[in-house]
C-alpha cells in the first residue's frame, strides 16, 4: 500500500511563520508535523510515500530526503491550488489501481494505524465535533458503515467530521469519480475536494466503514499549534539531550530540546520546544515553540511561535514571527 500525503497548502492562517517555512515542518513536540505521520504509517508497515508539494516544496522535499533515505518517496507538484482532489487525482500515474491511505499533511491523529491498512474494506477517519460547518461530515448508519459526505454543509446532518484519514481500496472507483467532478465542475467553495469524489463512489456502491480517532490534533493555527505542542509533550514525556549542559538553567519539564542547543541563566518549560543548534540566555521560556539556530537574550516569552534563525533580545512579548528574522526590543 502506497501512502498519499498532500503538503501542497501555503499555511496563511499561520502567517508570517510560512512565508519562509512550510506549514508541514513546523516542529511539534520535538518532531516536524510531516515526521509525526510519516512516522506513524511507516511504523505500521508503508515504505512507499507519495508527497503533494506545491509552496515552498523543494523545502519539504530536500527534509524527506535527508531525514527519510531508506523510503520509497515520490514527489508530485501541484502548481494550482484547486483542492484535495485535485491534489490527489495528480497522483494517479503512480498509483494505477493499488489500495492508497491519504493522510493530509497537516493532520495528527491518534489510531490504531496497522489494524486500518489490514481492513478489507475502504475506511474513513472520523471525530464528533461541535460545530461541523468547516469540515467533510459523515452520515453513519447503525453498522459504522457511511451513508453520506457532505463537504462543509451550510445544515450538517451529523456532527461526526472527516479528519483527514482515509483508506482506499477501490482506486480505480476513486479515479473516476475525481474525473467526474472536473467534467461536470463540481466544485465546494471554489476547489474540487476529495470528499466530493468520496461521495461519488458512495453512489456508485463503494461501501466505507467509519472509525474514530483516539485524538484528532490542529495544527492550523498559532493558538492550536502551541495547545497541540502542549499535549504532545505531556503525552511523549518530551526530551532533553543527556550529553548537553546547561548551565545555572532550570528544566519544567515536559520540554524537548533539540541536540547542540547552548542554554544558561534561563527557566525552560513547561511545554516547550526547541529546535537544533539554538542559544539562549538569560531567559524564560514557557508554553512555545522555538525554531533552530535561534539566538533568545534576556526574554520572557509565554505563548510563543519562533521561527528559525532568529534573534530576539530583551523584553516580554508573545511573539508569532517567522524565519530570518531579527527583533531587539533593547
Amino acid at each position: 500500500m502506497k501512502a498519499v500525503i498532500p503538503v501542497a497548502g501555503a499555511g496563511t492562517k499561520l502567517r508570517p511563520l510560512t512565508y519562509t517555512q512550510p506549514k508541514a515542518l513546523i516542529p511539534i513536540a520535538g518532531k516536524t508535523i510531516l515526521s509525526h505521520i510519516v512516522d506513524q504509517l511507516h511504523e505500521a508497515g508503508i515504505t512507499e510515500f507519495i508527497f503533494i508539494v506545491g509552496y515552498l516544496g523543494e523545502k519539504i522535499q530536500d527534509y524527506v530526503k535527508q531525514t527519510y533515505p531508506h523510503l520509497t518517496t515520490h514527489f508530485v507538484y501541484q502548481n494550482e491550488r484547486q483542492g484535495t482532489g485535485h491534489a490527489v487525482e495528480l497522483t494517479k500515474q503512480l498509483i494505477g489501481d493499488e489500495p492508497i491511505f491519504v493522510a493530509l499533511g497537516d493532520t495528527i491523529c491518534e489510531f490504531d494505524v496497522k489494524e486500518i491498512i489490514d481492513s478489507p474494506v475502504s475506511m474513513i477517519g472520523v471525530r464528533k465535533v461541535d460545530d461541523p460547518r468547516d469540515f467533510g461530515v459523515a452520515t453513519i448508519d447503525d453498522d459504522g458503515f457511511i451513508e453520506q459526505l457532505v463537504e462543509k454543509p451550510a445544515i450538517p446532518k451529523s456532527n461526526m467530521a472527516l479528519v483527514g484519514l482515509y483508506k482506499i481500496n477501490e482506486t480505480a472507483v476513486l479515479f473516476e469519480c475525481l474525473h467526474q467532478l472536473f467534467v461536470e465542475n463540481i466544485t465546494t467553495r471554489g476547489e474540487y475536494n476529495l470528499t466530493d469524489a468520496l461521495a461519488c463512489m458512495i453512489l456508485k456502491g463503494t461501501r466505507f466503514r467509519s472509525f474514530k480517532v483516539a485524538n484528532w490534533f490542529d495544527c492550523g493555527k498559532k493558538e492550536s499549534i502551541l495547545e497541540t505542542n502542549a499535549t504532545l509533550l505531556k503525552k511523549m514525556g518530551g526530551h532533553v539531550p543527556a550529553a548537553d549542559i546547561y548551565k545555572d538553567t532550570i528544566i519544567i519539564h515536559p520540554v524537548s530540546i533539540a541536540a547542540g542547543c547552548t542554554i544558561s541563566n534561563a527557566i525552560i518549560g513547561p511545554h516547550v520546544a526547541i529546535g537544533p543548534n539554538t542559544t539562549i540566555t538569560q531567559s524564560i521560556i514557557r508554553d512555545s515553540i522555538i525554531g533552530g539556530y535561534t539566538n533568545l537574550h534576556e526574554v520572557v516569552l509565554d505563548n510563543s511561535l519562533i521561527g528559525s534563525d532568529a534573534s530576539v533580545k530583551g523584553l516580554s512579548r508573545s511573539l508569532n514571527i517567522g524565519d530570518n528574522t531579527e527583533i531587539d526590543f533593547g
